[in-house]
């Protein structure tokens, strides 16, 4: 059975940093990709970040490049989201979904995960 849990969440002034870390059970990370997506109030739900491990490959999306590092730690079935220099505009619930991406779909893509956790709170203030 697979299970998701994010932790980490937090409120940080602009320009701080959190790191959040996705627990999973019931997934190896040698095949199964991790994506993070946000949700702000009053918006759609937005891609992140995501590690296809299969494929070893990472992707980003434009507004997080360069400041969130998404990871793995295969020994603790964990990975990280470390978030860098953080602005309000990244304030949302932030969700970690898995699932097994077969052929060439998008990682960045929420449609292609069935597996979420509950969310994790992230809040900076200006």
């Amino acid at each position: 059975q697979v299970h998701v849990v994010e932790s980490g969440g937090g409120s940080v002034q602009s320009g701080g940093s959190l790191r959040l870390s996705c627990a999973t059970s019931g997934v190896n990370l040698d095949y199964w990709a991790i994506g993070w997506f946000r949700q702000a109030p009053g918006k759609e739900r937005e891609a992140v970040a995501c590690i296809n491990n299969e494929k070893r490959k990472t992707e980003y999306a434009d507004s997080v490049k360069d400041r969130f590092t998404i990871s793995r730690d295969k020994a603790k079935n964990t990975v990280y989201l470390q978030m860098n220099n953080l602005r309000p505009e990244d304030t949302a619930v932030y969700f970690c979904a898995t699932d097994v991406l077969i052929g060439n779909v998008a990682c960045l893509n929420s449609a292609e995960f069935d597996y979420w956790g509950q969310g994790t709170q992230v809040t900076v203030s200006s």
